[in-house]
């Protein structure tokens, strides 16, 4: 099999902290990989040495059969790179923030036109293309700058947490794009902390924590890592919640989670689930909701992790590097 990343042993340290500590990756051809974890996890630093941006303290890297440290000029003529906020020039519009990539690329005038003008398009973005940057909302900045990426036709995608702060219809906007993206054959890294979004767009599923990969898998795979399926009962009326809460404790031996006016609870043998519906029905309970399923990966997360991504932190606490470090 052919991979158009893949990395072992990757360590980055700034001072005490290790940023990375034996990190191994492998993304092959035309695949998305979700790489997942909390900040301060290290999923930044991977993409930065990936996008020859950093240097690994050790390990080796490659990217469409290029090393990153020794071959960095052949691998950024591969890649594009999406970061966790829209790098574009405010006071420029649409149309010259992409021409201006375009020549930086080595284009001519024309082509670099032509170019912008095709993304503009396919990016909706065709009837802003001339107003200034500023002008624009959040989505449509992170649609220009994903579309700036893409100005080269990069074989591999790097997009580093590409929908950080964008409202729902936004965010679904964005993974249409890069849906779109994949059908073409274009390989992707995303990083991001909204487990829904790896749960939609991965082919595979990384997790890291404290600068190592803790797991791995499809998502299917990595909820099955929990050992149980989740079972929620909602009753009818409010005041039964706490009723029911006893009710699957006594027979699951652990207590419930009660929030959302519903109680939640992991149940490793669903042939118990009779038994708890038996036993409402005894007390007079009536169910308004009652579901079995396999575990979110929200679930999956916090049982591999101890704890939720915090999507409201600011990203980029992973030991960002000095200026003239991150281009060395």
């Amino acid at each position: 099999m052919t991979y158009a990343i893949q990395a072992e042993g990757l360590v980055k340290r700034y001072g005490e902290t290790r940023a990375l500590d034996g990190v191994d990756l492998v993304v092959p051809q035309g695949r998305l990989l979700g790489v997942l974890g909390p900040n301060g996890a290290g999923k930044t630093t991977a993409v930065r040495i990936l996008a020859t941006l950093l240097r690994p303290d050790a390990g080796t890297a490659s990217v469409g059969g290029y090393d990153v440290t020794r071959q960095a000029h052949q691998v950024r003529s591969l890649i594009g790179l999406t970061g966790q906020y829209a790098a574009v020039d405010e006071m420029l519009t649409g149309v010259e923030n992409l021409m201006m990539i375009g020549r930086l690329l080595g284009m001519t005038r024309a082509d670099s036109r032509a170019r912008a003008s095709e993304l503009l398009r396919r990016f909706d973005l065709s009837d802003a293309g001339g107003r200034a940057t500023k002008t624009y909302s959040g989505g449509m900045r992170r649609r220009l700058d994903l579309a700036a990426s893409l100005v080269g036709r990069p074989q591999v995608l790097f997009l580093d947490e590409p929908t950080t702060g964008l409202d729902p219809r936004s965010r679904t906007e964005l993974w249409s794009v890069v849906r779109g993206l994949m059908a073409e054959g274009v390989t992707v890294l995303l990083t991001t902390q909204y487990l829904e979004e790896a749960d939609q767009l991965a082919d595979d599923i990384v997790v890291f924590d404290h600068g190592k990969v803790i797991a791995s898998g499809t998502s299917d795979q990595l909820k099955a890592t929990t050992g149980a399926q989740v079972l929620e009962v909602r009753p009818l009326e409010a005041e039964h919640l706490d009723l029911v809460g006893k009710i699957m404790a006594d027979v699951l031996g652990e207590t419930p989670d009660l929030n959302g006016g519903r109680a939640t609870a992991s149940v490793h043998d669903p042939a118990v689930v009779p038994a708890i519906v038996r036993l409402l029905d005894d007390q007079g309970v009536v169910a308004s909701e009652l579901a079995l399923r396999k575990s979110s990966l929200d679930e999956v997360f916090l049982s591999l992790t101890g704890r939720l991504p915090d999507v409201e932190d600011a990203p980029g606490d992973e030991g960002t590097p000095r200026k003239e470090e991150a281009f060395a």
